[in-house]
């Protein structure tokens, strides 16, 4: 029963957006295709951002690597589908892809990267999302990123 109530308390805590007043957040990820992470709201005051992306399982980046891919919503279909054909060794990623606005590079079990990215890129009102561009983990391993205040 205890068991229960905190796997539902932490699975709760999980999808509230993370306000990162210091202009970084700190993301895990799993052996089980998932961030703890759903949600990050950026301050407009910020003038960079730093995403610090944790690898807390064992597996190795070629059978359970993961990044954090930050893009509009509308390209992040595209970005995953161009990415499968690059490859582990370009972390899944188009070269040079202009809808990619900030990433890290792909890890496996127990590495971490992190990337810190200008804000000004990011506009008020427009839907961006974070991902992991692994082939077929960005069904499960998203979240929404936006602007506040």
């Amino acid at each position: 029963m205890i068991r229960k109530l905190i796997v539902a308390s932490v699975l709760a805590a999980a999808s509230l957006p993370v306000l990162a007043a210091e202009c970084e957040v700190e993301v895990h990820s799993t052996d089980q295709m998932s961030y703890t992470t759903k949600a990050i709201d950026i301050s407009k005051s910020c003038k960079t951002f730093t995403v610090k992306l944790t690898h807390d399982g064992k597996l190795p980046k070629n059978v359970m690597g993961h990044n954090w891919v930050l893009s509009k919503t509308s390209d992040m279909a595209g970005i995953t589908t161009d990415g499968m054909s690059a490859g582990v060794d370009n972390n899944y990623l188009k070269a040079d892809d202009a809808r990619v606005i900030a990433h890290t590079k792909l890890i496996g079990g127990g590495e971490s990267d992190s990337v810190t990215f200008d804000v000004s890129k990011l506009q008020a009102g427009e839907d961006y999302q974070f991902f992991c561009s692994f082939p077929g983990h960005s069904s499960m391993m998203k979240g929404a990123v936006k602007l506040v205040d």
